[in-house]
């Protein structure tokens, strides 16, 4: 039989080298923040032609209107040729948005087309952004509240709710690390699609951290006198072909052809997912129920040479 959990330090090191990666990435550039968080516009034009403006005639046009912190972004359209454009500013009205476009289709000579359009005050961002994080921690302690009385009939119930939450956690950081990585490599920014993966990433990482526990505690009745360790790991082994189909054949392949053909629009969104929804399948078997042996086991007694291992 697979011994998954015999390596569980190692996986343990490789989801944190890519978390700690991203917080130093936060640390230095925080997190890129969308216009639905932080307030502001975003304009999205697209063109028939590929000579499109310098980002400095672009600046230019905005600072007649005194507006500061601009970026412009160019983009490819669904046949692959650079034809977008995507310019972030401080808010504007649709007066300001109209003449803007108006000088900008002057310096192409060619049309634009509006793909997108999307202009938040400060205040509506902040409470956004406040909404956000009572929605996770509500989501969280929800899955506490639950886990700890399904599992209500077996020794620690509640160290099952707070394994599925450390794991949860570690999906949310990855998805957070990425969206870091994505900023600085791609230009990604935190926006209300960043927001809808995050929620959907934690639905589906608590979903598949209950079908291993719920493994883990019919096991626990059939074979009593099993090691602990070596009752968790068969009932890993048990729900791996079924963690892997699940995602594989339902989900994973699906974002993949979306990320890969989705269109610039839905990218973002596409890879966020694939790459949450793939840490939630592993974090299950890879995270959570590792943590869940080392404490049964109070391995972090030994974590420093000093006492020896006890089974909790």
């Amino acid at each position: 039989m697979l011994n998954l959990l015999g390596k569980r330090y190692v996986f343990f090191a490789g989801s944190l080298i890519f978390i700690l990666i991203g917080m130093i990435i936060l640390a230095t550039n925080g997190l890129p923040l969308a216009v639905d968080f932080k307030g502001g516009s975003l304009l999205e034009l697209s063109f028939s032609t590929t000579e499109l403006p310098t980002t400095e005639q672009i600046k230019s046009i905005y600072d007649k209107y005194e507006f500061n912190e601009v970026t412009v972004q160019t983009a490819l359209n669904t046949d692959g040729e650079r034809t977008i454009l995507v310019i972030r500013s401080p808010f504007m009205n649709d007066t300001q948005k109209t003449d803007i476009i108006n000088e900008i289709q002057t310096l192409t000579a060619s049309e634009a087309t509006i793909n997108r359009f999307d202009s938040v005050g400060p205040t509506i961002a902040a409470q956004v952004a406040r909404r956000a994080a009572i929605a996770v921690g509500l989501a969280a302690l929800a899955v506490v509240i639950y886990i700890t009385y399904a599992f209500r009939g077996i020794a620690h119930a509640f160290r099952y709710g707070i394994c599925a939450i450390l794991a949860m956690l570690h999906d949310v950081l990855i998805v957070i690390s990425l969206a870091a990585i994505g900023g600085i490599l791609f230009g990604w920014q935190a926006d209300s699609m960043f927001l809808t993966a995050l929620l959907t990433v934690i639905g589906f990482s608590v979903q598949d951290k209950i079908v291993v526990f719920d493994r883990i505690r019919e096991n626990s009745v059939i074979f009593r006198k099993l090691e602990f360790e070596k009752l968790v790991n068969h009932s890993i082994v048990q729900t791996l072909q079924r963690s892997i189909n699940t995602q594989l054949m339902t989900v994973e392949f699906m974002l993949l052809a979306l990320a890969l053909f989705g269109g610039v629009t839905l990218r973002e969104f596409a890879v966020l997912l694939l790459v949450g929804l793939f840490s939630g399948t592993y974090s299950s078997i890879f995270v959570a129920a590792p943590i869940l042996v080392v404490w049964e086991n109070k391995e972090w007694k030994n974590w420093f040479g000093k006492g020896k291992q006890s089974v909790a």
